[in-house]
């Protein structure tokens, strides 16, 4: 089973083909370039060299969000047209899980993920054993922080000892770091313990071999579920299946999850964008 992961939620393009849980080719790209020029040449070049064929693919795994509002759209845009020009399932797969949930089925620690979401603001989760603990959300360091400091007094692992480490990752942590260590500091005062680890820096950058290593756990699921194999929903073509789920989807049913609504939308909402004809009307007032 042939799987391409699309990621452009943040500031790296990445794009892979991962087959049968194997990473066959692999291209990101971190210069700064707007997804938009970056993305699609480099799919068709991945498959240029890697000796693969797009024909070959039986589905698309898309990093769908959180993350930056127009990476989300061109990556879901990107995913769409190869979806509907092949005929074959999407899988619409969260940014978080991407950075913490391969982390989690392979470490005892409370993987942290957290994407910096400015003005104090963060994309976070939590992940414990390969199962989310902590629910997706957009809200202020602080607060994520004492949701974790909750789940750590809960599960007993902070009660007198140091049992448990959360590790943090993600684009975050450069950004927060100082939080995050006053916060066990001030936890340990009130006589709650725990590590805090910061994951080396290869792991704060969201990867589409992630994002393909989860489309195909999660397409093997959705197979069995349904009775059906990859073979036979790629022979019938996506357009035929009529038992898709909010996970595996045709193309057209594709969209990012943005989780909070865009800073404009924020502020416009809060009275904070001032209508141009009435700031016109003001600045000829003025003179």
């Amino acid at each position: 089973m042939k799987i391409l992961g699309i990621e452009s939620s943040g500031l790296t393009a990445s794009a892979a083909v991962v087959e049968d849980g194997l990473t066959k080719a692999e291209f990101t790209i971190g210069n700064k370039l707007t997804h938009s020029e970056t993305l699609l040449p480099m799919v068709r070049d991945m498959f240029a060299v890697s000796g693969l064929s797009l024909k070959e693919l039986d589905a698309i795994a898309v990093s769908a969000g959180p993350g930056s509002f127009t990476g989300l759209r061109i990556g879901a845009a990107t995913a769409k047209g190869l979806a509907l020009a092949l005929n074959i399932p999407v899988m619409r797969i969260s940014t978080l899980e991407t950075l913490g949930l391969p982390l989690s089925m392979v470490s005892e620690k409370l993987i942290c993920p957290i994407m910096d979401a400015r003005r104090s603001q963060v994309y976070c989760a939590a992940y414990l054993g390969g199962s989310c603990v902590i629910e997706e959300d957009a809200c202020d360091i602080k607060l994520f922080l004492e949701r974790l400091e909750k789940f750590v007094m809960g599960s007993g692992c902070g009660d007198g000892d140091q049992g448990q480490t959360l590790l943090f990752l993600g684009d975050g942590v450069p950004v927060h770091e100082q939080a995050i260590t006053e916060f066990q500091d001030h936890a340990e005062e009130a006589g709650v313990f725990f590590e805090t680890e910061f994951a080396p820096a290869p792991f704060n950058r969201q990867r589409a071999s992630a994002a393909a290593f989860l489309g195909t756990e999660y397409y093997k699921r959705w197979l069995l579920l349904n009775g059906l194999n990859a073979a036979e929903v790629k022979q019938k073509g996506a357009d035929s299946i009529d038992c898709f789920d909010g996970r595996v989807m045709n193309s057209d049913e594709l969209v990012p999850e943005y989780i909070r609504k865009s800073q404009a939308e924020q502020d416009s909402e809060a009275g904070r964008l001032e209508d141009p004809g009435l700031h016109s009307l003001k600045k000829m007032q003025s003179h």
